[in-house]
């Protein structure tokens, strides 16, 4: 089996999940896109500049340069996740929802390289009104017209962007390479924990400002609507009161085996099977995965795997032996629980957006001989 691509303009791709799950540091990451990509002669590394405005001291409007040599570079290895990953277990387990038919290979596990945004926005210096509880830092980026809004953009708390523990960059680099176009050249936002609409690629812009992001992507999309929001018409009247996807639930994925695969035994009966795990927004790391192959009455502890580099915000890759008798139609589940104690539900609330899903990891209709 190849990648999954979901859509070529704009490009849309999740890579095979035995590719993704072959090493804890991930090379070909999936890709999300609602724009097509800049051309490559418009992103200059010499010309690139972004601006610091809005509730600031002094405007900035550093270059690339200026990134790498005016402030120190902070590396951080964390995931990076689709708030539609797993969309597919959504639409098939609970009910069917909108959105691109993402199944579990929307995640990335990188080392990325880059400034603190805590250290460029205390060299612009924040206002007393920058200060205030509800203050958000906005990112945009303006170089391609998106599908739904002439740009596209985001933001997080203010708290969380001077927050040193919370790791926010500006990514120049992804796994010891300048980062390339598909993941955000010349420099993106990197926000862990947080879902990957968050962390907004080819910036050009960061603001800060006394609300949330305005653009359509954080107003009008990436919402856990309420249950009864189940068309666009019932939908209106939620959008302006549901918050949006931030912080992103534990999760755990079954990578082998795969619903519908024909799986032998071992000589003591047993099935192996292993998958990833990811925590809950700033609640990592994972701290147990079980497995269950009797619908979730009863549950066994898989094997947590040690990498080097694992911390709070990284994936977790686990595996586990299970003894499974014969049969059609058999079901192995996997359920994650992080640091703080969050575990997985069989099955989240569903939502019309089809973002957050969350439930018990799977592998159905299973032929074991």
């Amino acid at each position: 089996m190849g990648d999954e691509v979901h859509g070529e303009t704009p490009i849309n791709r999740e890579p095979e999940i035995s590719k993704l799950t072959s090493t804890f540091i991930t090379e070909d990451g999936y890709e999300r896109n609602h724009c097509v990509q800049p051309p490559e002669k418009q992103l200059t590394l010499r010309k690139h500049r972004v601006l610091i405005s809005g509730c600031v001291q002094d405007k900035l409007n550093p270059s690339i340069t200026e990134l790498r040599s005016n402030f120190p570079q902070h590396e951080v290895i964390c995931a990076l996740q689709c708030a539609g990953n797993r969309r597919h277990d959504m639409r098939t387990t609970v009910k069917d929802v909108q959105g691109i038919d993402w199944s579990d290979g929307a995640v990335m596990n990188c080392r990325w390289r880059g400034p603190l945004l805590k250290h460029v926005l205390e060299k612009a210096g924040i206002t007393d009104i920058g200060k205030e509880e509800d203050a958000h830092v906005a990112f945009a980026s303006f170089q391609v017209e998106c599908q739904e809004d002439s740009w596209y953009g985001a933001s997080i708390p203010l708290s969380r962007a001077l927050d040193p523990d919370k790791e926010v960059i500006l990514a120049l680099e992804r796994n010891g390479k300048p980062l390339s176009i598909p993941h955000g050249y010349p420099v993106r936002i990197i926000t862990p924990g947080l879902a990957g609409a968050r962390a907004v690629k080819w910036l050009d812009k960061i603001t800060v400002q006394k609300e949330e992001s305005q653009n359509h992507y954080m107003q009008r999309d990436y919402k856990a609507l309420p249950p009864e929001a189940v068309d666009n018409e019932s939908a209106e009247r939620f959008w302006g009161v549901t918050p949006p996807v931030q912080a992103m639930p534990v999760n755990s994925v079954i990578a082998s085996p795969r619903t519908g695969q024909t799986v032998r035994r071992d000589d003591n009966g047993k099935v192996e099977c292993h998958g990833y795990a990811l925590p809950s927004g700033d609640c990592g790391p994972v701290v147990k995965v079980e497995i269950s192959i009797d619908g979730g009455h009863t549950w066994t502890e898989a094997e947590l795997e040690h990498h080097d580099g694992e911390g709070k915000w990284t994936w977790k890759f686990w595996r586990a032996r299970v003894v499974m008798e014969p049969g059609k139609s058999r079901a192995i589940f996997s359920r994650a629980t992080d640091a703080s104690g969050q575990t997985q539900p069989s099955i989240p609330n569903w939502n019309l957006r089809g973002v957050c899903y969350n439930g018990y990891g799977e592998a159905r209709d299973l032929e074991i001989q």
